[in-house]
């Protein structure tokens, strides 16, 4: 058997996604630049250009040619390399059949950061969200014929930046979905999705897909079961709210939820990211600096208070400093939900719930714990796990928290809030 030939990681559809946003860069600093300067013309009384932040004169007339000039390379890059990548894509030979880790790492990392940019201007390098099998996206007209023909499915959502193969026992460390598929007879199953999204917008895509898994899996669904990290959970809340609205059929067959690490009631460093929006809206100088702020995409902004339903977001700046504004959203009717939370600390103390946790994660944001009572997931004791003296990433592969996992979707305690 012929091996298969190796793909590079950079694909001329990253090139034209990489070239528009260097263009869109250099658009952006450009008119942050122009900003500053007429801050400082505005100060000395010298009037501006027709819009806020624009000069006039000679000094507008340099920023126009910047802007003009930028966008014809523009638009020259972006048309020679859709070209380069037609002639490519008929090449049988210049793609496999599975993202390799490293680029699925990096575009994982940019849909993070930036997701929501690149899907408002159609760059190539958004990740659309694909239920996956064996690192594949299935198509469901279409399942591969290997696919285990099992009723009961397990699907894994990973977090912030992060992707499915991170899941996958790289370097050698344990995979939740590998591991426990054997040993309790399910399906594994990866969830892959653009986290720069609104999470209510991944929540409801992710509930059509797994609409799609029920319609269309090869022999009738028995159980789905969840395991989500991070951000994941926010998004996994966030399908079964619009299930239950739509009254989707998959959610009855919804058997439990584990979240790890996952920001119920948000993440102190995106407040923190909030502030500096504030701070450098302050003054005049520093005003159009803040535009740099406002690179984080919706999906981490969400991550403020741990928002999962439009109406959390919907209406107001998300870069204004407002309080938590969420409507109440319960935990899954019937379903056994379970809470993994992490902290640096060797042990529980009001320093280490509220300011250390994870590195990421507040302890009591990822128990769901909340001093309004209305806001409170309610998770039973039984339901709860602490890893002590371990990061937010740590909670991806672990041996004990691997059992644990496994001792939960065996023994079936009803974990869900009342």
């Amino acid at each position: 058997m012929n091996a298969r030939p190796k793909r590079k990681h950079t694909l001329s559809s990253d090139l034209r996604g990489v070239a528009k946003l260097a263009t869109q860069a250099t658009a952006g600093v450009a008119r942050m630049v122009e900003g500053v300067h007429q801050s400082i013309w505005d100060r000395l009384g010298v009037p501006g250009g027709p819009q806020a932040g624009q000069t006039r004169g000679l000094t507008g007339l340099a920023y126009r040619s910047v802007h003009g000039v930028n966008h014809l390379v523009g638009r020259g890059l972006d048309l020679a390399l859709s070209r380069l990548e037609i002639l490519l894509a008929q090449d049988t030979h210049a793609s496999i059949d599975t993202d390799p880790p490293k680029r699925a790492a990096w575009l994982a990392a940019l849909n993070g950061v930036m997701g929501d940019h690149l899907v408002a201007s159609h760059n190539p390098l958004a990740t659309p969200m694909s239920v996956r099998w064996q690192g594949q996206a299935l198509d469901w007209q279409q399942l591969p014929q290997d696919l285990p023909s099992k009723g009961r499915v397990l699907l894994m959502i990973h977090g912030l930046c992060m992707n499915d193969l991170q899941w996958q026992g790289q370097d050698g460390r344990l995979d939740y979905g590998q591991t426990l598929a054997e040993a309790m007879d399910y399906c594994p199953l990866y969830l892959r999705y653009n986290s720069g999204l609104h999470t209510s917008q991944n929540g409801r895509e992710l509930a059509d897909q797994l609409q799609a898994l029920i319609d269309h899996w090869p022999v009738p669904v028995e159980e789905v079961s969840i395991i989500a990290h991070s951000m994941g959970g926010l998004l996994a809340r966030s399908a079964c709210h619009i299930a239950a609205e739509q009254s989707l059929s998959w959610l009855p067959l919804l058997k439990n939820i584990v979240f790890l690490g996952t920001p119920h009631h948000g993440a102190p460093l995106e407040r923190a990211g909030n502030w500096i929006d504030v701070l450098l809206g302050s003054t005049p100088f520093t005003a159009p600096l803040a535009k740099l702020g406002h690179l984080r995409s919706a999906g981490i902004t969400d991550l403020r208070h741990g928002y999962v339903r439009d109406e959390d977001w919907s209406g107001a700046d998300r870069f204004q400093r407002q309080p938590d504004r969420r409507l109440i959203t319960p935990l899954p009717a019937g379903v056994n939900c379970f809470a993994v939370a992490a902290t640096l600390a060797p042990k529980r103390g009001r320093l280490a719930d509220r300011l250390i946790g994870d590195g990421l994660v507040p302890l009591h944001s990822a128990l769901g714990e909340h001093e309004d009572p209305r806001r409170d997931l309610g998770f039973a004791k039984s339901a709860q796990w602490i890893c002590y003296r371990m990061n937010h990433i740590a909670l991806l592969s672990d041996a004990q928290l691997g059992r644990q996992l496994q001792s939960w979707l065996r023994a079936e305690p009803s974990g869900s809030a009342p």
